[in-house]
């Protein structure tokens, strides 16, 4: 979930770099992209994964 979640924010990212969309400091493409870059590092640390040991 992590990773489409970064995918959604680099692309978002590339939008606003790519129009050339006027933003605030805030929603920059720089600061989205890593936001996105955050993200993809949770998910390759498996933060948010479903898996769970079952112990009996």
């Amino acid at each position: 979930m992590l990773g489409i979640a970064a995918a959604v924010l680099f692309f978002i990212a590339f939008l606003i770099n790519a129009a050339d969309i006027a933003t605030n400091d805030v929603f920059a493409s720089g600061n989205v992209m890593l936001l996105g870059l955050t993200l993809l590092a949770l998910h390759v640390a498996g933060v948010g994964t479903s898996l769970r040991s079952r112990r009996r």
